[in-house]
């Protein structure tokens, strides 16, 4: 019995990706949580930037969005939502855009939009906010997602962000900077592309996770690369660090908000 979760596994799993001292435009929930371990542990020095225009931000606790108080008064500066994009996005200067979805397809294109058809669509999602353009520009972007037949599906419901679109050099050919999804993280382990049909495979499992249940959780028939990783489980000091950082959001969401009348 392990004393970690699936959950666990995959943020930390996630966090290990990143480096010190890199440029990464962090997406809100799971990516978040990522980002801020990363930052925590082994990267002191990675410069965290949200889509509310706060540079190098340094959170004590999760925030509720890119609008928490909590990232404009731990970031090393604010400037303007579209200096954001222009001068740093669109500049090439974001070594990694960390996303999440609602849908993911076998070319790493994501859905953030809506369920269903667009114009009736079953339930309408939060939307793109600057994922579209996070996809299209960071130097590589990483995708976190809990896997299911609904979540990794064989044809979107709706393409928000690009991934590989049609696959086998179809982003290259566009205008698109950036170089697309490197790798996507679920709650069995991790799908990279593989060379030439930038289709995803599996190239990495969690620990006591098979190849089996990895295909039970995806909606097209997983390739599986020549050498499946085995995950190392989190460390002690990676657990402690991600609980307490979850203990401490917890903490400061349950407190209620003064506001002078």
């Amino acid at each position: 019995m392990s004393d970690w979760t699936r959950d666990e596994m995959m943020t930390v799993a996630a966090s290990r990706l990143l480096w010190n001292g890199c440029v990464c435009f962090v997406g809100i929930g799971l990516p978040s949580a990522a980002c801020n371990l990363a930052r925590l542990t082994h990267a002191p020095d990675i410069v965290l930037v949200y889509e509310s225009g706060t540079l190098g931000t340094r959170p004590e606790v999760l925030p509720l969005s890119i609008g928490d108080g909590e990232l404009a008064d731990t970031a090393a500066c604010v400037v303007p939502l579209p200096e954001i994009f222009s001068y740093f996005l669109q500049a090439g200067r974001v070594d990694v855009g960390f996303l999440g979805a609602a849908q993911l397809d076998r070319h790493g294109n994501l859905n953030s939009t809506v369920i269903g058809p667009y114009d009736a669509p079953g339930t309408r999602l939060p939307g793109a906010g600057g994922a579209t353009e996070i996809a299209a520009h960071a130097r590589q972007t990483f995708v976190m997602l809990k896997a299911t037949p609904r979540s990794l599906v064989a044809k979107l419901d709706f393409q928000t962000s690009a991934g590989f679109l049609d696959g086998h050099g179809a982003r290259a050919r566009t205008t698109m900077q950036g170089g697309g999804p490197r790798a996507v993280i679920t709650d069995f382990g991790m799908l990279t592309p593989e060379p030439g049909s930038d289709e995803l495979q599996l190239s990495a499992l969690f620990p006591g996770v098979n190849a089996d249940e990895a295909r039970a959780a995806v909606g097209w028939p997983l390739k599986v690369a020549g050498t499946v990783e085995a995950m190392e489980p989190p460390t002690a000091p990676e657990l402690e660090t991600l609980r307490a950082l979850h203990a401490r959001t917890h903490e400061a969401h349950r407190r209620p908000v003064r506001i002078p009348a």
